[in-house]
């Protein structure tokens, strides 16, 4: 294997660990890791998208900004 197909690779495969764990965090829904019993159209993949959503929102919400003030946006006259 040529040194140009190595760098390659690496670089699919740190690719690949990042999408892995974006779905392990999103599979942390239990619905979505289950079987889904629905059977109307689209239900699947209003689930999925919420369960992305949800994924998310514990990611953003995993370091919160810290220049963030509230009380700065109200006006206080």
């Amino acid at each position: 294997m040529s040194v140009a197909d190595r760098w390659l690779n690496r670089l699919f495969s740190g690719g690949r660990v990042v999408v892995e764990h974006v779905i392990a965090g999103v599979k942390r829904c239990r619905i979505v890791k289950d079987v889904l019993p629905l059977t109307k159209d689209g239900i699947s993949d209003l689930v999925m998208e919420i369960a992305c959503g949800l994924h998310n929102l514990r990611v953003s919400c995993r370091y919160p900004l810290s220049a963030f003030d509230l009380l700065s946006l109200v006006d206080s006259s």
